[in-house]
């Protein structure tokens, strides 16, 4: 199924605002920035199959972090620019960044909420979805080889709703594009940035252009490190599954693809 003809539109929830051909255009730079910037390697693209499908992944540095673009060029890629593919972004990138969300809507960016993602899988999209968010891309640097989700089980409810399989996404390598030196989370409670933008971390970073980046709204300039990504087995989600459980399964199951991800990047 194709998504209708793009409309101007400032709505965070319109299918309609993603455009084929924009993505289209810039394909090629996304694949090149993919293969020759990050040196992605891809595995596991046995597991990628048209929608609907939730695939979940792991969020690293930010605004702009890597491991987003090469996953959408991917999907890109193996789909076609016609394809219905989305991605659920934040509500502060959607709708306190407008400009930003305005960029991300044409690349099929939806305000992130359940109602939107049961749109997108109705509509037979592929979805893209990082339940992780601020917890997991601004994580300490020191933490970079680990896959933060925290309580959130509202992917696993999403999948189960929608009938749809479950398709884990690791990367790897992405976190090194900055330097996380504190996460901030005492900052984000004494700014009450919760119950405002939807945030529980304040980092604090080192990341080009800007050496010293105060808080999550500046985006980093991705260094060049090589970026891993793994598509994991499918899961199908029950009606009778707890979604706390499915959620650890599945976090389980992406933390040791990352290990392994690591151990082979240092040649162990």
């Amino acid at each position: 199924m194709t998504t209708p003809p793009p409309r101007a539109t400032a709505d965070p929830a319109d299918l309609t605002g993603r455009d084929p051909s924009l993505i289209a255009s810039l394909l090629p730079y996304a694949l090149a920035l993919r293969d020759r910037y990050f040196r992605a390697r891809v595995e596991g693209a046995e597991h990628v199959a048209p929608g609907p499908v939730l695939y979940v992944g792991n969020h690293n540095n930010g605004l702009v972090g890597p491991e987003v673009l090469c996953t959408l060029a991917t999907l890109w890629e193996a789909f076609g620019p016609a394809a219905p593919v989305y991605a659920l972004a934040h509500d502060f990138a959607m709708r306190q960044l407008t400009p930003f969300g305005a960029v991300l809507r044409r690349f099929g960016g939806l305000r992130a909420s359940p109602e939107n993602g049961r749109r997108a899988l109705a509509a037979d999209a592929s979805l893209l979805v990082y339940p992780g968010g601020d917890l997991e891309s601004y994580r300490h640097s020191r933490r970079r080889d680990e896959v933060v989700i925290g309580p959130r089980t509202g992917f696993v409810r999403l999948a189960r709703d929608a009938g749809v399989p479950l398709v884990p996404v690791v990367a790897h390598g992405a976190h090194r594009s900055a330097l996380i030196l504190s996460e901030g989370a005492r900052v984000a409670r004494a700014l009450r940035m919760k119950e405002w933008a939807r945030l529980e971390r304040f980092p604090v970073a080192l990341a080009l252009p800007w050496g010293l980046a105060l808080g999550p709204w500046v985006p980093y300039l991705p260094l060049p490190f090589a970026v891993g990504l793994r598509f994991l087995p499918p899961v199908r989600v029950a009606a009778g599954d707890d979604p706390a459980e499915v959620r650890e399964a599945v976090r389980s199951m992406m933390q040791s693809a990352l290990g392994d991800m690591a151990r082979a990047a240092r040649g162990g």
